[in-house]
Parts: structure tokens; sequence; C-alpha cells
């Protein structure tokens, strides 16, 4: 295995299935058990999954309500996502802790860093709720920072289409993909990968991101095997190649990070 311990960002719309809402049972099983064969394996496994097969906030506003509202009602729904994930995987027998931006103490533990580490350390599968806990980011950016917090040694996308192509290749039967880029070609290409506050994160502190198909049963441990898919995206050997941990002075998230808990 090339990496000993991932964040694994999962779309909240891929939950949906063939359905138009909601959670799709064998898609959510399908999910757990593709998690449960990398965990066996030794992999630790951090999860962020998206909120939007039952509300997202950026839409708030266009039905006239506040955005702010809108973004902490998105969160609740991560939540829904979370907590029915981690039932899937117990229900395959797979130790879990969900641990969430914002405190709802009755289904999640409060997040703590080094709490959090000390899960993955033990072999349970980590899942991280409620985006950050504020409104204004996404769950992309959620990921981005959980990742660089529990010194994550990628983050993987996982997508509906197997990787990052030159033009939306749903709509665009001539696109092409790329089997690897750089941070600084998908800024100047003005591909769509991550949101900006998420993709920076990434960018500033060297960690690699690879996007690839979730929902071909056998990828996620056919990717960690080694065999080539999706798109990897890194720095291009202009880092040192070590993991960099969060700098809360030039992160574009300095002033959430300073009010993060550190104590275990």
């Amino acid at each position: 295995m090339k990496y000993n311990r991932i964040l694994l960002k999962l779309s909240g719309e891929a939950l949906m299935g063939q359905q138009q809402y909601g959670i799709d049972a064998e898609r959510l099983m399908q999910y757990a058990s593709e998690i449960k064969a990398v965990a066996a394996t030794g992999v630790q496994v951090a999860v962020v999954i998206g909120g939007g097969n039952i509300y997202r906030g950026v839409e708030a506003e266009a039905f006239g309500l506040d955005r702010v509202q809108g973004d902490y009602m998105g969160m609740l729904a991560t939540v829904i996502n979370s907590m029915a994930l981690q039932s899937a995987l117990e229900k395959l027998e797979v130790s879990t802790r969900l641990l969430s931006g914002l405190t709802i103490q009755r289904v999640c533990e409060p997040y703590i860093r080094r709490r959090a580490v000390r899960h993955l350390e033990k072999g349970r599968v980590v899942i991280f709720g409620a985006g950050i806990g504020s409104p204004y980011f996404t769950t992309d950016s959620a990921a981005s920072l959980r990742a660089i917090e529990i010194e994550a040694d990628v983050v993987l996308k996982g997508t509906r289409v197997d990787g990052i192509y030159t033009a939306d290749p749903e709509k665009d039967p001539t696109a092409t993909r790329f089997t690897e880029i750089t941070f600084d070609d998908v800024l100047s290409k003005k591909l769509n990968v991550m949101d900006m506050t998420a993709f920076t994160l990434c960018k500033e502190n060297n960690l690699p991101i690879i996007v690839f198909d979730m929902n071909t049963a056998g990828n996620l441990e056919r990717l960690l095997n080694g065999e080539p898919m999706g798109t990897l995206v890194h720095d291009g050997g202009k880092g040192d190649g070590r993991k960099h941990s969060l700098d809360p002075i030039n992160s574009l998230l300095q002033p959430l990070v300073g009010k993060l808990p550190e104590q275990a």
C-alpha cells in the first residue's frame, strides 16, 4: 500500500443512487463495503461526506433564506449522512467514530484533533461530520483542513466520473482525461477540482489529491493497491516530499484554526 492514512471525500449527491433525493441503501452499503475492505488492510481511513442529497446551504438564498442559516442546515444534512454511513459500517462490523464540528453530544463526539488521530491509530474509521462547524465553508474545505490536521497522506475525492477532464465529459464527448496534473496547471486551465479555498489549502500544504470514480465497485481498493486510476493532482516536484503541517498564519482559515481545540 502506498498510503498509510487517507482522507476519503464522498459526495452527498452520490448517496441518492437513482433516486431523486435521500439515501439509496444499496449505494450506502457499497461505500461501506469499499471502506471496510481498505481498512482491513491496515490503511487508516477518515471520511468526509457532503449533504447535497438532503440540503445544500448555498441554495438557501435562492429560497429567500439567510445564507448562514442555510449553511448550518447543510451541516446538519452532513451529520445525517455521516450517521447513515457509520451505521452501515457498523453493520459490517467495522469500528467507527463520528466526530462533529458542531456540538451534538447524543450522536457525535466533538471534533478534537488529537482524539481523531488516536482513533485512527487504533484502527477505527473516523467520520467527520458538520463540516468545520462554520458557515461559508464547503465540505471540500472541511476535507482539506481535516486531512492536513490529521496528517493524511492524500485526499481521495470519490466522484461519479473517473478523473479530471479537459471539459465536462458528460457534456463534451471530446473531453480527455488527465492521468496527473500539477496544482498550478489546474489553476491555469481553470479546471473544477474543488472550491478555491479547499484547493488552495492542499496546494499550500503539498497535500496530493486523487479524483477517481467511487461508484464502480472495488475502485477504492484497486487505487490503494497501486493500480493506475483517476487523476493525481500534485505539486510537480516543487516541494520537499514531506508532509507539511497546517500553517495557521498564512492559511485562508487562520481565524478558524486559532479556535480549534487541541486538548486530548
